[in-house]
Protein backbone atom coordinates (compact mmCIF):
# COMPACT_ATOMS: atom_id res chain seq x y z
CA UNK A 1 0.00 0.00 0.00
CA UNK A 2 1.05 3.75 -0.23
CA UNK A 3 3.42 5.06 2.24
CA UNK A 4 3.43 8.93 1.47
CA UNK A 5 0.48 11.32 0.97
CA UNK A 6 -0.43 11.30 -2.42
CA UNK A 7 -0.66 15.09 -3.61
CA UNK A 8 -4.30 16.11 -4.85
CA UNK A 9 -5.41 14.97 -7.80
CA UNK A 10 -7.96 15.87 -10.24
CA UNK A 11 -9.33 14.02 -13.04
CA UNK A 12 -11.06 16.93 -14.81
CA UNK A 13 -7.54 18.34 -15.56
CA UNK A 14 -6.40 15.43 -17.09
CA UNK A 15 -5.63 15.42 -20.54
CA UNK A 16 -6.64 11.89 -21.62
CA UNK A 17 -9.38 11.48 -19.73
CA UNK A 18 -11.13 14.46 -21.73
CA UNK A 19 -12.35 14.77 -24.95
CA UNK A 20 -11.67 12.32 -28.18
CA UNK A 21 -9.97 10.06 -24.88
CA UNK A 22 -12.96 10.52 -22.53
CA UNK A 23 -13.83 7.44 -21.36
CA UNK A 24 -17.18 5.56 -22.21
CA UNK A 25 -19.13 3.45 -19.32
CA UNK A 26 -21.91 2.29 -21.64
CA UNK A 27 -21.78 -1.52 -23.12
CA UNK A 28 -24.15 -1.42 -26.13
CA UNK A 29 -24.61 -3.89 -29.26
CA UNK A 30 -25.94 -2.43 -32.83
CA UNK A 31 -26.85 -4.47 -35.40
CA UNK A 32 -26.73 -2.64 -38.50
CA UNK A 33 -23.86 0.32 -39.02
CA UNK A 34 -24.78 2.89 -41.45
CA UNK A 35 -22.14 2.72 -44.37
CA UNK A 36 -21.05 5.69 -46.45
CA UNK A 37 -19.62 4.20 -49.59
CA UNK A 38 -19.54 0.18 -49.93
CA UNK A 39 -18.07 -2.33 -47.60
CA UNK A 40 -15.90 -4.59 -49.60
CA UNK A 41 -17.74 -8.10 -50.44
CA UNK A 42 -14.37 -9.80 -49.56
CA UNK A 43 -14.25 -8.03 -45.88
CA UNK A 44 -15.57 -11.25 -43.89
CA UNK A 45 -14.46 -10.81 -40.13
CA UNK A 46 -14.00 -8.94 -36.87
CA UNK A 47 -12.06 -5.81 -36.58
CA UNK A 48 -11.34 -5.59 -32.73
CA UNK A 49 -9.60 -3.25 -30.87
CA UNK A 50 -8.46 -2.27 -27.04
CA UNK A 51 -7.50 0.68 -25.18
CA UNK A 52 -7.66 2.26 -21.46
CA UNK A 53 -10.60 2.82 -20.46
CA UNK A 54 -11.69 3.95 -16.93
CA UNK A 55 -14.49 2.09 -15.27
CA UNK A 56 -14.74 4.69 -12.51
CA UNK A 57 -13.30 8.34 -12.06
CA UNK A 58 -9.73 7.55 -11.33
CA UNK A 59 -8.37 8.27 -8.38
CA UNK A 60 -4.82 8.94 -6.84
CA UNK A 61 -3.26 9.55 -10.75
CA UNK A 62 -3.56 8.65 -14.29
CA UNK A 63 -1.07 7.71 -16.79
CA UNK A 64 -1.74 7.09 -20.39
CA UNK A 65 -1.85 4.53 -21.59
CA UNK A 66 -0.52 2.43 -18.89
CA UNK A 67 -3.51 2.86 -16.48
CA UNK A 68 -7.56 2.06 -17.25
CA UNK A 69 -9.28 -0.55 -17.34
CA UNK A 70 -9.26 -2.75 -21.02
CA UNK A 71 -12.42 -2.26 -23.19
CA UNK A 72 -12.71 -3.48 -26.49
CA UNK A 73 -14.37 -2.32 -29.47
CA UNK A 74 -15.59 -4.85 -31.99
CA UNK A 75 -16.87 -4.41 -35.86
CA UNK A 76 -17.95 -7.48 -37.10
CA UNK A 77 -18.68 -7.36 -41.40
CA UNK A 78 -19.92 -9.50 -43.88
CA UNK A 79 -21.48 -9.46 -46.87
CA UNK A 80 -21.03 -5.94 -47.00
CA UNK A 81 -22.99 -4.80 -43.36
CA UNK A 82 -21.55 -4.37 -40.64
CA UNK A 83 -22.33 -4.87 -36.56
CA UNK A 84 -20.51 -3.29 -33.63
CA UNK A 85 -20.29 -4.66 -30.09
CA UNK A 86 -18.04 -3.10 -26.73
CA UNK A 87 -17.22 -4.90 -23.59
CA UNK A 88 -15.45 -4.01 -20.90
CA UNK A 89 -12.25 -6.93 -20.01
CA UNK A 90 -13.89 -7.80 -16.46
CA UNK A 91 -10.99 -8.88 -14.54
CA UNK A 92 -11.48 -8.92 -10.48
CA UNK A 93 -10.15 -5.36 -9.82
CA UNK A 94 -13.17 -4.15 -12.41
CA UNK A 95 -15.56 -6.27 -10.49
CA UNK A 96 -15.11 -5.28 -7.25
CA UNK A 97 -14.79 -1.51 -8.24
CA UNK A 98 -18.45 -2.42 -9.61
CA UNK A 99 -19.43 -3.86 -6.12
CA UNK A 100 -18.07 -0.57 -4.31
CA UNK A 101 -19.55 1.90 -7.50
CA UNK A 102 -16.46 3.67 -7.39
CA UNK A 103 -12.62 3.28 -8.01
CA UNK A 104 -10.69 1.43 -5.34
CA UNK A 105 -7.11 1.34 -6.90
CA UNK A 106 -5.31 4.61 -7.88
CA UNK A 107 -3.12 4.72 -10.76
CA UNK A 108 0.00 3.01 -11.16
CA UNK A 109 2.25 6.22 -10.03
CA UNK A 110 -0.62 6.97 -7.05
CA UNK A 111 0.33 3.48 -5.26
CA UNK A 112 -3.16 3.65 -3.82
CA UNK A 113 -4.66 0.05 -3.28
CA UNK A 114 -7.17 -0.82 -1.26
CA UNK A 115 -7.73 -3.10 2.30
CA UNK A 116 -8.92 -6.18 2.92
CA UNK A 117 -11.89 -4.43 4.63
CA UNK A 118 -13.11 -3.47 0.92
CA UNK A 119 -11.84 -6.22 -1.45
CA UNK A 120 -11.29 -9.04 0.58
CA UNK A 121 -7.67 -10.81 1.27
CA UNK A 122 -7.52 -12.17 -2.04
CA UNK A 123 -7.10 -8.68 -3.99
CA UNK A 124 -5.92 -6.46 -1.01
CA UNK A 125 -2.63 -5.06 -1.47
CA UNK A 126 -2.33 -5.55 -5.03
CA UNK A 127 -1.85 -4.39 -8.07
CA UNK A 128 -4.88 -4.93 -10.47
CA UNK A 129 -5.17 -6.55 -13.45
CA UNK A 130 -4.69 -4.19 -16.90
CA UNK A 131 -6.02 -5.89 -19.93
CA UNK A 132 -6.21 -2.82 -21.80
CA UNK A 133 -3.12 -2.45 -24.34
CA UNK A 134 -3.79 -4.90 -27.11
CA UNK A 135 -5.92 -8.15 -28.36
CA UNK A 136 -4.70 -11.36 -30.28
CA UNK A 137 -6.03 -14.51 -31.48
CA UNK A 138 -3.75 -17.49 -31.41
CA UNK A 139 -4.59 -21.19 -31.46
CA UNK A 140 -8.32 -20.67 -30.92
CA UNK A 141 -7.60 -18.03 -27.66
CA UNK A 142 -8.50 -14.38 -27.88
CA UNK A 143 -6.39 -12.83 -25.44
CA UNK A 144 -6.28 -9.09 -24.01
CA UNK A 145 -2.98 -8.08 -23.34
CA UNK A 146 -1.60 -6.26 -20.23
CA UNK A 147 1.49 -4.48 -20.66
CA UNK A 148 3.22 -7.15 -18.40
CA UNK A 149 1.02 -9.55 -16.58
CA UNK A 150 -1.31 -12.31 -17.65
CA UNK A 151 -3.69 -12.03 -20.54
CA UNK A 152 -7.36 -12.63 -19.80
CA UNK A 153 -9.16 -14.77 -22.24
CA UNK A 154 -12.20 -13.44 -24.11
CA UNK A 155 -14.89 -15.38 -26.32
CA UNK A 156 -16.64 -14.79 -29.29
CA UNK A 157 -19.12 -12.36 -28.00
CA UNK A 158 -16.38 -10.51 -26.09
CA UNK A 159 -16.92 -11.91 -22.85
CA UNK A 160 -14.55 -12.99 -20.10
CA UNK A 161 -13.52 -15.99 -19.75
CA UNK A 162 -10.98 -15.32 -17.23
CA UNK A 163 -7.15 -15.15 -16.33
CA UNK A 164 -4.84 -17.00 -18.76
CA UNK A 165 -1.78 -18.67 -17.19
CA UNK A 166 -1.34 -21.53 -20.53
CA UNK A 167 -2.61 -23.96 -17.94
CA UNK A 168 0.24 -22.96 -15.54
CA UNK A 169 3.14 -22.47 -17.57
CA UNK A 170 3.19 -18.33 -18.02
CA UNK A 171 1.88 -18.00 -14.35
CA UNK A 172 3.66 -14.44 -14.94
CA UNK A 173 2.32 -14.08 -17.94
CA UNK A 174 3.55 -11.74 -20.67
CA UNK A 175 3.58 -8.82 -22.31
CA UNK A 176 1.46 -6.85 -24.62
CA UNK A 177 3.13 -7.37 -27.83
CA UNK A 178 3.77 -10.68 -28.69
CA UNK A 179 4.59 -11.72 -32.20
CA UNK A 180 3.29 -15.06 -34.09
CA UNK A 181 5.59 -16.23 -36.51
CA UNK A 182 3.26 -16.62 -40.02
CA UNK A 183 5.27 -20.03 -41.29
CA UNK A 184 5.54 -21.81 -37.77
CA UNK A 185 2.28 -20.40 -36.12
CA UNK A 186 4.43 -20.43 -33.16
CA UNK A 187 4.05 -17.12 -30.77
CA UNK A 188 6.81 -15.56 -28.90
CA UNK A 189 6.46 -13.74 -25.94
CA UNK A 190 8.36 -11.75 -22.95
CA UNK A 191 7.74 -10.64 -19.81
CA UNK A 192 9.82 -8.22 -17.41
CA UNK A 193 8.95 -8.03 -14.09
CA UNK A 194 10.10 -6.36 -11.08
CA UNK A 195 11.88 -9.24 -9.16
CA UNK A 196 14.37 -11.52 -10.45
CA UNK A 197 14.31 -13.02 -12.95
CA UNK A 198 13.77 -9.45 -14.61
CA UNK A 199 13.00 -10.24 -18.12
CA UNK A 200 11.95 -14.24 -19.41
CA UNK A 201 11.23 -15.20 -22.93
CA UNK A 202 8.79 -18.38 -23.98
CA UNK A 203 7.16 -19.84 -27.15
CA UNK A 204 3.40 -21.06 -27.31
CA UNK A 205 3.32 -23.46 -30.47
CA UNK A 206 0.80 -23.52 -33.08
CA UNK A 207 -1.78 -25.53 -31.15
CA UNK A 208 -1.22 -23.64 -28.12
CA UNK A 209 0.64 -25.71 -25.66
CA UNK A 210 3.79 -23.94 -24.09
CA UNK A 211 6.99 -25.12 -25.85
CA UNK A 212 9.00 -23.06 -24.11
CA UNK A 213 8.71 -21.93 -20.75
CA UNK A 214 9.87 -18.55 -19.22
CA UNK A 215 13.70 -18.71 -20.31
CA UNK A 216 15.98 -16.10 -17.99
CA UNK A 217 17.34 -13.40 -20.05
CA UNK A 218 20.86 -13.65 -19.02
CA UNK A 219 22.83 -9.48 -18.95
CA UNK A 220 19.43 -7.86 -17.32
CA UNK A 221 20.19 -7.55 -13.59
CA UNK A 222 17.35 -4.64 -13.23
CA UNK A 223 14.08 -3.96 -13.55
CA UNK A 224 12.95 -2.37 -17.17
CA UNK A 225 10.23 -1.29 -19.37
CA UNK A 226 10.36 -2.76 -22.49
CA UNK A 227 7.02 -2.57 -24.35
CA UNK A 228 7.57 -4.07 -27.44
CA UNK A 229 9.23 -7.32 -29.46
CA UNK A 230 10.44 -8.27 -32.61
CA UNK A 231 11.15 -11.63 -34.55
CA UNK A 232 12.93 -12.69 -37.60
CA UNK A 233 12.91 -16.10 -38.66
CA UNK A 234 16.23 -17.19 -36.09
CA UNK A 235 15.73 -14.80 -33.25
CA UNK A 236 13.51 -13.12 -31.41
CA UNK A 237 14.69 -8.94 -30.79
CA UNK A 238 14.61 -7.26 -27.75
CA UNK A 239 15.40 -3.77 -27.71
CA UNK A 240 16.34 -2.35 -24.04
CA UNK A 241 16.27 1.52 -23.41
CA UNK A 242 17.17 2.77 -20.26
CA UNK A 243 13.95 3.06 -18.64
CA UNK A 244 14.32 1.13 -15.09
CA UNK A 245 11.40 0.97 -12.83
CA UNK A 246 12.59 2.41 -9.44
CA UNK A 247 9.78 0.81 -6.87
CA UNK A 248 11.16 2.65 -4.14
CA UNK A 249 11.04 6.42 -5.10
CA UNK A 250 7.33 5.36 -5.95
CA UNK A 251 6.48 4.26 -2.73
CA UNK A 252 8.15 7.74 -1.41
CA UNK A 253 6.13 9.95 -3.94
CA UNK A 254 8.44 9.92 -6.68
CA UNK A 255 8.45 8.43 -10.34
CA UNK A 256 8.39 5.29 -10.80
CA UNK A 257 10.04 5.39 -14.33
CA UNK A 258 13.93 6.63 -13.73
CA UNK A 259 15.51 7.52 -17.63
CA UNK A 260 18.91 6.91 -17.16
CA UNK A 261 20.54 7.68 -20.57
CA UNK A 262 23.97 7.46 -20.21
CA UNK A 263 23.75 3.88 -20.29
CA UNK A 264 22.71 3.81 -23.56
CA UNK A 265 20.31 1.30 -25.37
CA UNK A 266 20.93 -2.18 -25.90
CA UNK A 267 19.40 -4.93 -28.54
CA UNK A 268 20.03 -8.27 -27.67
CA UNK A 269 18.93 -10.68 -30.19
CA UNK A 270 17.56 -14.37 -28.70
CA UNK A 271 18.44 -17.50 -30.84
CA UNK A 272 15.03 -19.04 -31.28
CA UNK A 273 17.28 -22.73 -31.51
CA UNK A 274 18.27 -21.98 -27.28
CA UNK A 275 21.25 -20.72 -28.51
CA UNK A 276 23.18 -18.17 -26.08
CA UNK A 277 22.00 -13.96 -26.75
CA UNK A 278 23.84 -11.85 -28.98
CA UNK A 279 24.18 -8.13 -27.59
CA UNK A 280 24.44 -4.65 -29.43
CA UNK A 281 24.78 -1.46 -28.10
CA UNK A 282 24.42 2.15 -28.91
CA UNK A 283 23.69 5.81 -27.42
CA UNK A 284 20.34 6.02 -25.48
CA UNK A 285 16.81 6.16 -26.93
CA UNK A 286 13.49 5.04 -26.44
CA UNK A 287 10.49 3.19 -28.74
CA UNK A 288 7.22 1.63 -27.77
CA UNK A 289 7.02 -0.15 -30.97
CA UNK A 290 8.81 -2.17 -34.12
CA UNK A 291 7.58 -2.15 -36.72
CA UNK A 292 9.15 -5.85 -37.94
CA UNK A 293 12.36 -7.54 -38.91
CA UNK A 294 13.97 -9.98 -40.84
CA UNK A 295 17.59 -11.79 -41.32
CA UNK A 296 19.36 -10.19 -44.15
CA UNK A 297 21.26 -13.29 -45.45
CA UNK A 298 21.75 -16.84 -44.74
CA UNK A 299 24.23 -18.12 -41.32
CA UNK A 300 23.97 -17.45 -38.03
CA UNK A 301 26.11 -14.34 -38.67
CA UNK A 302 23.99 -12.60 -41.07
CA UNK A 303 23.30 -9.20 -39.95
CA UNK A 304 19.34 -8.14 -38.41
CA UNK A 305 17.27 -5.43 -40.25
CA UNK A 306 15.00 -3.65 -37.37
CA UNK A 307 12.41 -1.07 -38.59
CA UNK A 308 11.17 0.96 -35.29
CA UNK A 309 9.35 4.54 -34.59
CA UNK A 310 12.59 5.75 -31.76
CA UNK A 311 11.84 8.15 -29.58
CA UNK A 312 14.69 10.83 -28.20
CA UNK A 313 13.61 9.87 -24.47
CA UNK A 314 10.42 8.27 -22.88
CA UNK A 315 7.19 10.12 -23.53
CA UNK A 316 5.09 8.77 -20.90
CA UNK A 317 4.96 9.83 -17.31
CA UNK A 318 7.77 12.37 -15.53
CA UNK A 319 11.12 10.02 -15.41
CA UNK A 320 13.80 12.19 -13.63
CA UNK A 321 15.84 14.02 -16.44
CA UNK A 322 13.68 14.32 -18.97
CA UNK A 323 11.20 17.38 -17.85
CA UNK A 324 13.56 19.89 -19.73
CA UNK A 325 14.74 17.79 -22.83
CA UNK A 326 12.48 17.91 -25.83
CA UNK A 327 11.64 15.24 -27.77
CA UNK A 328 12.21 14.19 -31.30
CA UNK A 329 11.29 10.98 -32.86
CA UNK A 330 10.56 9.16 -36.49
CA UNK A 331 10.99 6.03 -38.12
CA UNK A 332 14.54 4.45 -38.00
CA UNK A 333 15.50 1.21 -39.45
CA UNK A 334 18.64 -0.42 -37.60
CA UNK A 335 21.12 -2.87 -38.91
CA UNK A 336 23.05 -4.86 -36.14
CA UNK A 337 25.53 -6.85 -36.71
CA UNK A 338 25.51 -10.13 -34.54
CA UNK A 339 29.22 -11.07 -35.04
CA UNK A 340 30.72 -7.80 -34.11
CA UNK A 341 28.12 -6.75 -31.53
CA UNK A 342 27.46 -3.48 -32.94
CA UNK A 343 24.18 -1.90 -34.77
CA UNK A 344 23.77 1.48 -37.36
CA UNK A 345 20.71 3.69 -37.33
CA UNK A 346 19.59 5.34 -40.37
CA UNK A 347 16.76 7.48 -40.29
CA UNK A 348 14.08 6.64 -42.88
CA UNK A 349 11.38 8.98 -42.46
CA UNK A 350 11.49 12.01 -39.46
CA UNK A 351 7.89 12.69 -39.58
CA UNK A 352 6.23 12.34 -36.27
CA UNK A 353 4.56 9.15 -36.31
CA UNK A 354 3.49 5.88 -34.20
CA UNK A 355 1.36 2.33 -34.28
CA UNK A 356 3.49 1.24 -37.22
CA UNK A 357 1.86 -1.94 -38.80
CA UNK A 358 2.61 -4.11 -41.40
CA UNK A 359 0.69 -7.15 -43.43
CA UNK A 360 0.78 -9.59 -40.23
CA UNK A 361 1.63 -12.62 -42.70
CA UNK A 362 5.05 -10.72 -43.48
CA UNK A 363 6.58 -10.64 -39.59
CA UNK A 364 10.11 -11.76 -39.27
CA UNK A 365 10.70 -11.61 -43.38
CA UNK A 366 11.68 -8.89 -45.10
CA UNK A 367 8.50 -6.01 -45.71
CA UNK A 368 8.15 -2.95 -48.03
CA UNK A 369 5.42 -1.01 -46.70
CA UNK A 370 4.77 0.19 -43.25
CA UNK A 371 1.46 1.96 -42.12
CA UNK A 372 1.65 4.73 -39.03
CA UNK A 373 -0.57 6.92 -37.95
CA UNK A 374 0.88 10.42 -38.72
CA UNK A 375 0.59 14.20 -38.01
CA UNK A 376 -0.45 17.04 -40.16
CA UNK A 377 0.97 19.66 -38.14
CA UNK A 378 -2.05 21.96 -38.82
CA UNK A 379 -3.59 21.98 -35.20
CA UNK A 380 -2.08 20.68 -31.57
CA UNK A 381 -3.20 17.39 -30.57
CA UNK A 382 -2.46 15.27 -27.59
CA UNK A 383 0.50 13.14 -27.06
CA UNK A 384 -1.54 9.63 -28.64
CA UNK A 385 -3.70 11.40 -31.14
CA UNK A 386 -3.21 11.72 -34.38
CA UNK A 387 -4.97 13.20 -37.74
CA UNK A 388 -3.52 11.41 -40.56
CA UNK A 389 -2.15 8.20 -41.96
CA UNK A 390 0.96 7.76 -43.58
CA UNK A 391 2.15 4.57 -45.48
CA UNK A 392 6.17 4.60 -46.27
CA UNK A 393 7.91 2.44 -49.11
CA UNK A 394 11.05 0.63 -47.73
CA UNK A 395 12.45 0.25 -51.69
CA UNK A 396 11.81 3.41 -52.22
CA UNK A 397 11.87 5.90 -49.43
CA UNK A 398 8.51 7.32 -50.60
CA UNK A 399 5.51 8.34 -48.08
CA UNK A 400 1.46 8.40 -49.28
CA UNK A 401 -0.66 10.36 -46.56
CA UNK A 402 -4.26 10.46 -46.22
CA UNK A 403 -5.26 13.95 -43.93
CA UNK A 404 -8.11 12.37 -42.21
CA UNK A 405 -9.02 16.34 -41.83
CA UNK A 406 -11.01 16.84 -38.18
CA UNK A 407 -10.92 13.11 -37.85
CA UNK A 408 -8.40 11.31 -34.96
CA UNK A 409 -7.34 8.44 -36.39
CA UNK A 410 -6.24 5.04 -34.67
CA UNK A 411 -3.65 2.08 -35.35
CA UNK A 412 -4.13 1.32 -39.36
CA UNK A 413 -4.19 -2.54 -38.97
CA UNK A 414 -4.28 -4.89 -42.61
CA UNK A 415 -6.89 -7.16 -43.69
CA UNK A 416 -5.58 -9.33 -46.82
CA UNK A 417 -8.00 -9.83 -49.82
CA UNK A 418 -8.44 -13.55 -49.50
CA UNK A 419 -7.19 -15.51 -51.96
CA UNK A 420 -4.27 -12.68 -52.71
CA UNK A 421 -0.54 -12.83 -50.85
CA UNK A 422 0.43 -9.46 -51.54
CA UNK A 423 0.55 -6.60 -49.25
CA UNK A 424 -0.68 -4.47 -51.87
CA UNK A 425 -3.94 -5.86 -52.07
CA UNK A 426 -6.44 -5.92 -49.04
CA UNK A 427 -7.37 -2.71 -46.94
CA UNK A 428 -6.21 -0.60 -43.76
CA UNK A 429 -9.16 -0.72 -41.27
CA UNK A 430 -9.01 1.74 -38.04
CA UNK A 431 -11.41 3.97 -35.66
CA UNK A 432 -11.61 7.50 -36.27
CA UNK A 433 -13.88 9.55 -34.16
CA UNK A 434 -14.06 13.37 -35.53
CA UNK A 435 -13.06 16.25 -32.95
CA UNK A 436 -15.80 18.47 -34.07
CA UNK A 437 -18.63 16.74 -32.92
CA UNK A 438 -17.07 13.07 -30.78
CA UNK A 439 -18.78 11.10 -34.09
CA UNK A 440 -16.81 7.93 -34.23
CA UNK A 441 -16.32 5.66 -37.59
CA UNK A 442 -15.02 2.25 -38.58
CA UNK A 443 -12.45 3.40 -41.49
CA UNK A 444 -11.81 1.04 -44.80
CA UNK A 445 -8.70 1.91 -47.00
CA UNK A 446 -7.77 0.25 -49.58
CA UNK A 447 -4.17 -0.65 -49.67
CA UNK A 448 -3.48 0.00 -53.75
CA UNK A 449 -4.46 3.59 -53.70
CA UNK A 450 -4.82 4.68 -49.66
CA UNK A 451 -3.82 8.38 -49.98
CA UNK A 452 -7.35 8.44 -51.62
CA UNK A 453 -9.06 7.61 -48.41
CA UNK A 454 -11.60 5.14 -47.25
CA UNK A 455 -14.09 3.57 -49.77
CA UNK A 456 -16.42 3.47 -46.32
CA UNK A 457 -16.59 4.49 -43.49
CA UNK A 458 -19.18 2.80 -40.98
CA UNK A 459 -20.85 5.08 -38.44
CA UNK A 460 -20.60 3.80 -34.74
CA UNK A 461 -24.00 5.27 -32.69
CA UNK A 462 -21.39 5.77 -29.69
CA UNK A 463 -18.02 7.66 -29.49
CA UNK A 464 -15.20 4.93 -29.23
CA UNK A 465 -12.38 6.85 -27.54
CA UNK A 466 -9.14 6.68 -28.65
CA UNK A 467 -7.53 3.88 -27.93
CA UNK A 468 -4.45 1.65 -28.72
CA UNK A 469 -3.73 -1.53 -30.49
CA UNK A 470 -6.36 -3.95 -32.19
CA UNK A 471 -5.77 -6.98 -34.74
CA UNK A 472 -8.21 -8.16 -38.26
CA UNK A 473 -9.28 -11.90 -37.06
CA UNK A 474 -10.87 -13.17 -40.66
CA UNK A 475 -13.91 -15.82 -40.17
CA UNK A 476 -12.24 -18.01 -42.71
CA UNK A 477 -9.19 -18.53 -40.05
CA UNK A 478 -5.51 -17.56 -40.48
CA UNK A 479 -4.45 -15.86 -44.00
CA UNK A 480 -1.50 -17.62 -46.01
CA UNK A 481 1.94 -15.97 -45.70
CA UNK A 482 2.38 -13.91 -49.00
CA UNK A 483 5.90 -14.26 -51.14
CA UNK A 484 8.54 -13.72 -49.19
CA UNK A 485 11.10 -11.32 -50.20
CA UNK A 486 14.85 -12.03 -49.42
Amino acid sequence: MNTHTPPRFDPTRVPHLLGSFAPVSEEVDVADLEVTGRLPPSLDGLYLRNGPNPRFTPIGSYLYPIDGDGMLHGVWVSGGRARYRNRFVRTPALEAEERAGHALWGGLESMIMPSADQVGPELAGTFRDLPDINVVRHAGRMLALAESGCPFRIDAGLATVGREDFDGALPAGITAHPKVDPVTGEMVVFCYGLEPPYLTWSVIGRDGAVTRGPTPVDGVDEPMMIHDMALTSRYAVLVLAPVFFDLAAAMAGGSFLDWRPERGTRVVLLPRDGGAPRWASDEAFWLWHTVNAYDDGPGEDAPVVLDYVQWSRPTVGDAPGTAAEPVSGGLVRARIDPAAGSMVRSGLDDSRVEFPRVDDRLIGRRHRHVALATETGRTDLLAGEYDAVRWYDTETGSSRVWDAGDLSVGEPVFAPEPGRDSEEHGHWLTFATDRTDGSSWFLVIPAEDPAAGPVARARIPVRVPLGLHGSWLPTEGVNSPVTHRQ
